[in-house]
């Protein structure tokens, strides 16, 4: 599916020419096929005072849980980008000829930091918790910040939704960062995306807030070159993680199979079509 962004200055030919993108399904859910300096290039020219519109970064995770609960599906479909954000899923894809360019989360949010936020910007975070917020304010003393760290449960909570709705479109920052996991983060950007009065670009950054101010440390380089950042993650978190990896791990082959099937299916139609 051909997505193109009109909210950037020039003819529509120009803007055409310039944002265009697809939108690909792989592993039953949805990726746009643009590379991480383009979605930067995206998210800095959106017009601040447009309605709100929102990114979302699967990774496996995401991805088997999405499969596994159909309902999610409309968080992720509707997102106005849908960003890679595992090497892993990345290397399935161009297993099966399909360019998935890797765009982590953690390295938009630290380059929106650091190229695209100014100093007096306002900026919104719907934070895991206080320690994350103090954090952001004393590594970006020149950034106005708004914070909201909503309790625990609010994807079953509507009142709490309802808070962190009225809260983001109140301060009306040109960003919103969602920083209290998946898919509570998305459903609270689906939810703002649908509001009138919700305007700007919210980013479903998972841990990228917490890695941004070192509470989390990232994989050294060569280990997210080789696809190994799952690993330093759960030796930093073993008593988290190791079960969702475990449990990640089959699902995902799974999902794989049915791609490899469905994809082949695909082939044989076309040529019976020719």
């Amino acid at each position: 599916m051909a997505l193109v962004d009109t909210s950037l200055p020039g003819s529509p030919g120009a803007r055409r020419h310039a944002v265009r993108r697809h939108r690909h399904y792989f592993l039953g859910s949805p990726f746009d096929g643009i590379s991480q300096e383009a979605a930067l290039h995206l998210i800095d020219a959106s017009a601040p005072g447009r309605r709100l519109r929102y990114v979302v970064t699967p990774n496996v995770d995401h991805v088997v849980r999405l499969n596994a609960q159909i309902g999610l599906a409309i968080y992720y479909d509707q997102a106005w980008l849908s960003l890679c954000d595992s090497r892993p899923i990345a290397m399935l894809a161009r297993a099966v000829s399909l360019d998935l360019p890797l765009a982590p989360g953690s390295d938009l949010t630290a380059r929106l930091f650091a190229s695209v936020i100014k100093d007096g910007d306002l900026v919104t975070l719907i934070a895991a918790n206080d320690e994350i917020v103090q954090d952001m304010k004393t590594r970006y003393p020149a950034i106005r910040f708004r914070a909201l760290v909503p309790p625990a449960g609010v994807l079953a909570d509507p009142k709490a939704l309802q808070d962190c709705i009225d809260f983001v479109v109140g301060e009306e920052a040109r960003f919103v960062f969602i920083g209290i996991g998946s898919p509570q983060s998305e459903k609270i950007a689906h939810a703002l995306s649908r509001h009138p009065d919700a305007r700007g670009v919210a980013l479903c950054t998972g841990a990228a807030l917490e890695f941004l101010v070192g509470r989390k440390k990232r994989a050294p380089v060569w280990m997210r070159r080789f696809g190994l950042e799952w690993l330093h993650r759960l030796a930093c978190d073993p008593k988290r993680l190791w079960r969702r990896y475990l449990y990640s791990f089959v699902p995902l082959l799974h999902l794989f199979a049915i791609e490899l099937v469905n994809r082949q299916r695909r082939t044989v139609r076309s040529r019976h079509s020719a």
